[in-house]
């Protein structure tokens, strides 16, 4: 029974995952904010989680073991979160070019047009997370539009091979 409770407790302290992704990494704010719009219908697709892998991807030059782990460790932070602001404050820290900011919102934006389509809800986490960064309505609208152009672009490119 003791050594049951040293082994959890030390699950406790232990390091989760690798070091890293410090929990104020701006990597891991960003990857809990994917995270956060992509469960926010309550239906993650294939095609959200495959387009969120190339956007890590292409944005963050990482191994694909670092990549699983950054994952991992956004996926955590996302899940124990009450609210965006820690996530949103972590980003606005190291993003300080407001033009780095909207394009952040355009990525989430392109998650959410994915799957070919766009909640309510994801409206409003976005809302949200824009309002937290500091992003303009205007720009926050202009980003949805951008995303939803070339989602359909993309959709029309793969039904003509």
């Amino acid at each position: 029974m003791l050594d049951r409770i040293q082994a959890f407790l030390h699950t406790l302290t232990a390091p989760h995952h690798t070091e890293d992704f410090a929990p104020d990494d701006p990597r891991v704010a960003f990857v809990a904010l994917c995270f956060q719009v992509m469960e926010a219908d309550g239906n993650v697709s294939e095609k959200e989680q495959q387009r969120f892998r190339e956007l890590l991807r292409e944005r963050y030059d990482l191994t694909e073991d670092r990549l699983k782990a950054l994952i991992e460790v956004g996926r955590e932070a996302g899940s124990e979160a009450v609210d965006y602001y820690r996530f949103t404050t972590d980003l606005r820290r190291h993003l300080l070019n407001e033009d780095d900011r909207v394009e952040l919102l355009g990525i989430l934006w392109d998650i959410v047009y994915a799957d070919g389509q766009r909640s309510e809800i994801e409206d409003h986490v976005i809302w949200r997370i824009a309002d937290l960064l500091g992003v303009s309505a205007r720009d926050r609208v202009l980003q949805r539009q951008q995303a939803a152009a070339r989602s359909t672009v993309a959709d029309d490119q793969a039904g003509s091979d």
